[in-house]
């Protein structure tokens, strides 16, 4: 039998229903916003719930972990620790990776970097990050992050989508779906990744699943943005095809997928076409973002010589600039590299030399350009570092395993109160004893920021109302917002 022809037959009658009103709506949609013109798509009508504080935001995700004892939760009174032993009473039974689980004992490894107060908060922040200390009351920087998630793959999948197992739409997705676009001729939604310097990083794999719209319309996922010549796949015309050809193939293939559209109903076909049309703008479009040659030397003072260099994460933040400049609405940065089993003294310097400058950069950039107030800039990994060595330690050598009961990471921008240090961990950096902030209540932030209730804004899929934090208890860190 025809494939087609037994799945239109094999479909339920509220599958039949479903299928109908949704290609009603969109070819309603269709006719009353004609392509000729327009600038954006809208969003769901029901969005914003309230008045938003951002209209985009950048998430610098540092894959691999920060160690927090070493960045952002100085805890001096750990050199007097020294190679002693974790007590039983701060890790409370608590579960621990393969990595550390048969190790003999468990040793504390103070920091061996200096922190310093700054700003009129007070934050103690590493020697690592001079420049996140010149802007110290531009940050909200929160200590008390936790998750449940003790192994890199889920507590990444976990902090961009509300779940650890793959297949939910993440949170660049989200936003995508539900407040649409601000230019017509670029994707709502981009993914960069960005390079690290040191050989010696110890370095996670990520996939796309990251960046999927997973039950969401595929048109929802983000588009990856690459370094080089040839910065997103496919939209080039191939070697002979002039663009007036380009053109009427790709007319054709519309009104092919339209054809099957009317045979099958399925949305995603209208999907597809739009991505094509969307390729085909971006052939004029993309080129333009890439080019960075008419930028100023006074850029390039901001973000760091690195700016320069395809990849690296200072040219990542530079491009998100240019990216949400141009309207886009969310930008998704990965760098890798942060996973510091070993080696730390002399890995982390590097990852921080990567970061530092090209943070403070971006946030400065978008201050002065007038686009901070309603850019929301979030900068943090997946998971926290112990307090104890993974194998060997030495005075000057040592190495932190997952630890998920707290981690820190900042915030600016967007709706976000500047000079704020919130929560509190133990002596010891492994519990927390005050203002606990889950990664469910950050995505709950995020969205407060964009003037979405989280509870709200929902997806109804396979029988449920599908939300970004869950069905769990989530709340906005209220004390963070201006």
């Amino acid at each position: 039998m025809d494939p087609l022809r037994e799945s239109i037959l094999t479909e339920t009658r509220r599958q039949f229903f479903g299928r109908g009103t949704r290609g009603l709506g969109v070819a309603a949609l269709a006719s009353l916003m004609p392509r000729e013109g327009c600038a954006a798509t809208a969003g769901l009508p029901s969005l914003p719930h309230f008045k938003p504080t951002a209209k985009r935001a950048i998430y610098l995700h540092m894959v691999g972990a920060p160690p927090q004892i070493d960045l952002l939760d100085y805890k001096p009174g750990m050199k007097d620790w020294f190679d002693k032993d974790l007590p039983d009473s701060i890790r409370r039974g608590q579960r621990l990776t393969t990595m550390t689980s048969g190790q003999s004992r468990f040793p504390i490894a103070p920091s061996v970097f200096k922190f310093h107060q700054h700003g009129q908060s007070g934050a103690w922040i590493s020697e690592l990050l001079p420049h996140l200390g010149k802007m110290a009351d531009e940050v909200a920087i929160i200590r008390s992050m936790n998750t449940e998630a003790i192994n890199h793959e889920p507590a990444i999948t976990f902090i961009q989508t509300g779940f650890m197992i793959a297949g939910k739409p993440c949170l660049g997705s989200w936003v995508a779906y539900g407040l649409g676009s601000m230019n017509q001729d670029l994707p709502t939604f981009v993914v960069m990744n960005a390079t690290h310097s040191h050989p010696r990083a110890n370095v996670q794999a990520i996939s796309a699943r990251l960046w999927s719209s997973g039950f969401l319309s595929g048109e929802y996922s983000g588009v990856a943005l690459r370094s080089g010549i040839d910065p997103v796949l496919y939209i080039n015309n191939p070697d002979g095809v002039p663009t007036p050809m380009r053109r009427r193939m790709l007319d054709a293939v519309s009104e092919l997928n339209r054809i099957q559209h009317q045979k099958t109903g399925d949305p995603e076909t209208l999907t597809r076409i739009e991505q094509y049309e969307m390729a085909f703008r971006m052939q004029a479009s993309v080129p333009e973002l890439t080019d960075l040659s008419k930028e100023p030397e006074s850029v390039y003072k901001l973000y760091g010589e690195d700016a320069r260099k395809p990849g690296t994460l200072a040219n990542r933040c530079l491009m998100a600039r240019r990216l949400v400049e141009r309207g886009v609405r969310f930008v998704q940065v990965y760098q890798r590299g942060w996973d510091v089993h070993g080696a730390l003294p002399e890995v982390l310097p590097s990852q921080c030399k990567d970061a530092d400058q090209a943070t403070w950069g971006l946030v400065q950039d978008l201050k002065q350009r007038g686009l901070l107030d309603e850019t929301l800039v979030i900068w943090g990994g997946e998971f926290g570092r112990t307090i104890y060595s993974q194998g060997k330690l030495t005075p000057t050598d040592y190495g932190r395993d997952h630890h998920p009961r707290c981690f820190s990471l900042w915030l600016a921008g967007g709706g976000i109160k500047g000079g704020v240090v919130h929560g509190e961990t133990d002596e010891f950096s492994y519990n927390i004893v005050k203002d606990p902030v889950h990664v469910r209540d950050l995505q709950a932030t995020i969205m407060h920021c964009f003037g979405v209730d989280h509870e709200r804004f929902t997806f109804r899929y396979q029988g449920l109302d599908q939300r970004l934090t869950g069905v769990e208890k989530a709340a906005p860190v209220k004390a963070i917002l201006a």
